[in-house]
């Protein structure tokens, strides 16, 4: 990820903000700059304040988490667990989804229809059903904490120069979403050989790209296009994997149905957005319940049309028809799987925590 940061500021420099600035997109070949809402525009400062709060436990009732905590970037922005723990200790039902390319969806998280990522910030905020920051409640003591930091008393008047009192829910909202914007993966082996450097990736790489690019194993159907999913710009599809049916006609666990639970229709259960697959030999567990320990397993069970009893469910998609794949082909499928990593987004300074 390359994005061009022009002006630095200073941690707790007592000097005036400096003057608001326009945002310059620096994007990997192929891509597009992420759809920004007209009423909250990139800037310089804006994203500087957004990635200071993206670190930062005082986003946390009890100063314990922060965004970061469960979205790290050596982890694509995921936290490698099977599913994540909130500030108060209680365990959230699902897993956390990475936040590469979070900026070109059309909704967020596994199955909402949340469409922007300022409205998607106060889940993990204020949401009580799991607590994640645990900030219900807790909005004045949230804006107290922040104002007494004298980093902040530079960072959002600079962030905000039109407000009256740029402290506000509003404006942390709006300022983590333009980081979050930010956070963009393009620049894998993968990426290297699509825009022409043939030997980005090896033999059996390529041999693995055109598995996963074929009418039999259909991968592309869920994860096609530049994000290598079928969530982006104005798409919006879910689909049913065959995890679960638990009654022989379709049922998931209960209070956790997917598409089902945000529209009531029975044919919906178990529909469930597909991630993006970039970085995803990294990004272990896997599904949205982070039930699948490893790539190897996730490929068995699509193989197989679902998982146990889930491959009968009559609520699967129509695309879980299975296949068969000789041990060579599915070797070469998880080497190219293996090449979808891109390493500069792990180490990029411009992601990391200025606090450090």
């Amino acid at each position: 990820m390359r994005v061009l940061v022009v002006v630095a500021l200073a941690a707790c420099a007592a000097e005036p903000a400096a003057p608001f600035e326009d945002w310059t997109w620096e994007l990997p070949r192929r891509f597009a700059p992420p759809t920004v809402p007209a009423d909250n525009p990139m800037s310089i400062e804006k994203v500087e304040l957004g990635r200071h709060l993206f670190y930062d436990t005082r986003l946390s009732t009890n100063g314990t988490q922060a965004c970061a905590s469960c979205h790290r970037q050596e982890l694509a922005f995921t936290d490698g667990e099977v599913t994540s723990v909130g500030a108060t200790g209680e365990r959230g039902k699902h897993n956390a989804m990475s936040l590469v390319n979070a900026g070109y969806n059309s909704t967020h998280t596994w199955a909402t229809n949340i469409a922007h990522l300022e409205a998607q910030a106060l889940a993990p905020m204020f949401g009580t059903a799991p607590v994640e920051l645990g900030l219900a409640g807790g909005e004045a003591a949230l804006l107290a904490r922040l104002r007494a930091e004298p980093t902040y008393q530079m960072l959002f008047p600079a962030a905000f120069p039109d407000d009256e009192d740029p402290f506000s829910v509003d404006t942390i909202t709006r300022a983590l979403a333009s980081f979050e914007r930010t956070i963009i993966s393009g620049n894998s082996r993968f990426d290297a050989f699509v825009t022409g450097t043939a030997s980005a990736l090896d033999a059996a790489e390529q041999r693995g790209l055109a598995l996963f690019e074929s009418p039999r194993l259909g991968c592309t159907t869920c994860h096609g296009g530049f994000n290598l999913s079928a969530v982006v710009g104005d798409s919006v599809q879910f689909f049913n994997t065959g995890l679960y049916n638990l009654d022989g006609k379709g049922a998931y666990p209960a209070g956790d149905g997917g598409l089902y639970e945000i529209t009531g229709d029975p044919a919906h259960m178990g529909r469930f957005k597909p991630p993006t697959l970039r970085n995803i030999a990294i990004t272990a567990p896997y599904m949205h319940d982070g039930s699948v320990a490893t790539l190897e397993d996730v490929i068995d069970i699509y193989a197989r049309g679902g998982r146990g009893e889930g491959a009968a469910s009559p609520l699967k998609s129509v695309f879980m028809t299975g296949f068969t794949l000789t041990a060579e082909e599915r070797a070469d499928l998880i080497a190219f799987l293996n090449a979808l990593t891109d390493e500069e987004l792990l180490r990029n300074s411009a992601l990391s925590s200025p606090w450090r």
